[in-house]
């Protein structure tokens, strides 16, 4: 067996068994080896942050890692932004680089880089496999160490994979997530039971998890202390039966404002949250100075099994206030951001994943569909943005009987658009709503913020899309996705509800200018 045989037979064998690809000549032989291991799925992508942002869906969804194959540092490179993204979200993730044979290594090659200093910045665990017989217990340990740290990245010599000797290593066994000592749980039942203004600040598993919100709403219900998600949850159970939770704002007056006269920040799968960017006069952070920080569960600690022993101790008895059922009715006449929100909202499936880039044009997306049915809600975790259209196939991957239905802003779906011919490869259940707008409509709001606003027309010219005008529904149906334009909330509801009607990829543009 060679090491591109092994490698993918213990990568299977550790539960990782979908791969997002896209090869190049170091990587054939494990090209060549995945007829000999048919239990891996391989999903071939036109981009290597298509692969790497579908990776990152898929495990969100899963909840095990998914694998990547890309070739060199180069398609290593084109995949960090999405890496990042998985990075930020705490994702499992294992990439598989290929780089040249070791005998090649010496002879700098055009495409020879230094891939373990490119893979560093994105990961928590990198590992070059040295020969054949070393390659299949680097890829069990990059399995764990991946459900461990996040994104783990295994380094294959062309002539590692080729070469004999190799066998299949079993699972390496992954301690279960850390639980909160006894005495931490007591000391923060103190501080939320102390009657001072309390925020507790939820992120990761509990967001994740509907149990974990409502022990949080239990809390809240039996001390008076405010709940917060974090700003950009990387998963999201959402509908009716669970808690309403307000995101903490993403421009940081607004979360300033949020977190105002708050005497104690409690973080229970979440980290102290700080502003996306440097404003000038602004503190780097929403929380109050005179404000003290707790640490309930960190992300990778089991924040689920914290809140309800805190819910137990703290609040004993109480019920969580949740949300009835209710579902906006469907919009008439101008078609806007509201309005299509309102119309997601109206229609959005039982189970639906939804995979929100909508960005400007999100404009009450969460709050007309915070109380439909039972949904779960992907977010983009790192700000780099192109992960949407990505995402959602990963996800449509890992819950193939589930709809996915993609948010997304034009501008960054062109970061990505060839994931497009994934969906249609794959007949992936997406249907995907694309807010032409026009326009890089966040940095025009950026420009304003950060003090460096500007009515001069080159300035302009760099944030407007309309020159020429993007045709997506070209753009779609030139990569084999059914696509079509509304312009008006009743076009709009009508396309849809087709597209959510027929099984496979869907794009409905949604002309919001």
């Amino acid at each position: 067996m060679n090491g591109a045989q092994a490698l993918i037979r213990t990568l299977v064998d550790a539960g990782v068994d979908v791969c997002f690809s896209n090869p190049g000549t170091s990587e054939m032989h494990f090209v060549a080896a995945l007829d000999d291991v048919p239990d891996m799925r391989a999903v071939l992508t036109l981009f290597e942050g298509v692969a790497t942002g579908a990776a990152d869906g898929y495990a969100r969804m899963a909840g095990r890692p998914a694998a990547t194959l890309l070739h060199l540092g180069p398609g290593l490179g084109n995949g960090l932004a999405n890496l990042h993204n998985a990075r930020r979200g705490r994702t499992p993730l294992v990439n598989v680089v290929g780089d040249h044979a070791r005998s090649h290594k010496r002879l700098d090659a055009p495409l020879e880089s230094d891939i373990d200093a490119i893979a560093g910045t994105v990961s928590g665990w990198v590992r070059r496999s040295l020969s054949p017989a070393d390659v299949a217990g680097d890829a069990a340990e990059a399995v764990a160490m991946a459900k461990k740290t996040g994104i783990a990245t295994l380094i294959l010599p062309a002539d590692v994979s080729w070469e004999e000797g190799a066998e299949p290593a079993l699972p390496l066994d992954v301690r279960p997530r850390p639980h909160a000592a006894p005495s931490l749980i007591e000391g923060i039942a103190k501080v939320v039971t102390s009657g001072e203004e309390t925020v507790i600040l939820l992120g990761g598993d509990v967001m994740a998890s509907p149990e974990g919100q409502l022990a949080a709403a239990r809390v809240a219900a039996g001390t008076g202390v405010r709940l917060v998600a974090e700003t950009f949850p990387a998963r999201t159970a959402r509908g009716a039966g669970l808690p309403d939770l307000h995101r903490l704002p993403y421009p940081p007056e607004m979360a300033m404002a949020a977190l105002k006269g708050t005497k104690h920040l409690v973080l229970a799968g979440a980290t102290a949250p700080v502003h996306f960017f440097a404003y000038p006069g602004m503190p780097g952070h929403p929380v109050p100075e005179d404000c003290t920080v707790h640490v309930l569960s960190l992300p990778g600690e089991n924040g689920v099994a914290a809140l309800e022993a805190l819910a137990e101790l703290a609040a004993p008895g109480a019920e969580p206030k949740v949300m009835e059922r209710e579902t906006p009715e469907l919009p008439t006449g101008k078609l806007n951001p509201r309005a299509m929100a309102a119309v997601v909202g109206a229609l959005l499936p039982e189970n639906a994943i939804v995979v929100d880039e909508a960005l400007t044009s999100g404009a009450g997306l969460t709050e007309m569909t915070s109380a439909g049915p039972r949904h779960d809600w992907l977010s983009l975790t790192g700000g780099a943005i192109g992960d949407g259209l990505p995402m959602a196939l990963g996800a449509a991957v890992a819950c193939p009987d589930r709809p996915v239905i993609g948010i997304q802003a034009d501008g960054s779906a062109m970061y990505t658009i060839s994931a497009l011919w994934s969906y249609a490869r794959e007949q992936a259940n997406i249907t995907t709503i694309i807010c032409d707008n026009g326009s890089y409509a966040i940095l025009e709001h950026e420009l304003t913020r950060v003090g460096a606003a500007s009515d001069g027309e080159r300035a302009r010219k760099l944030l407007d899309l309309t020159g020429p005008a993007l045709d997506f529904v070209s753009l779609a149906q030139g990569m084999g996705v059914p696509a079509s334009r509304a312009n008006t909330a009743e076009e709009l509801a009508e396309q849809v509800r087709h597209a959510l009607a027929e099984p496979g990829p869907h794009v409905v543009v949604a002309t919001l200018r």
